[in-house]
């Protein structure tokens, strides 16, 4: 149980620090910092997601999409929101080719809602 506390602990920081960067003014290097803070809470986020599938629900999975499809066949999300979150992990994929400026602008136009529906998922984590 520690282990998954510290990954809660991660999604959480994470989480924490997009959404204070989406408060700054925009500029292009804050919008390469948003999306930077987008790739790596992502990560912390179904990397909790996952383990908490594995330890509360005895569910493996091993790649993100997997992870979000699990959650949704154990009833942590509904299908409006795992049709967002594999749409978000096609975002997060995308972010390597950030310096198309229409793919890195795309992306940060769409970080509010990705905010908020990772903020939904913990809270349904408890």
């Amino acid at each position: 149980m520690e282990l998954l506390a510290s990954k809660r602990s991660d999604a959480v920081r994470a989480l924490k620090s997009l959404r204070d960067i989406l408060t700054s003014e925009y500029t292009t290097i804050t919008r390469d910092a948003a999306i930077q803070r987008f790739e790596y809470t992502v990560e912390a986020v179904w990397k909790y997601l996952q383990l908490y599938l594995r330890e509360k629900e005895g569910i493996h999975s091993y790649s993100p999409k997997s992870t979000f499809r699990e959650a949704k066949n154990a009833g942590i999300m509904d299908e409006v929101d795992t049709v967002q979150t594999l749409e978000m992990v096609d975002d997060r994929n995308l972010t390597s080719h950030t310096y198309h400026e229409e793919v890195a602008q795309k992306i940060y136009e769409k970080l509010p809602v990705y905010v908020s529906l990772m903020e939904k998922l913990m809270k349904q984590m408890g």
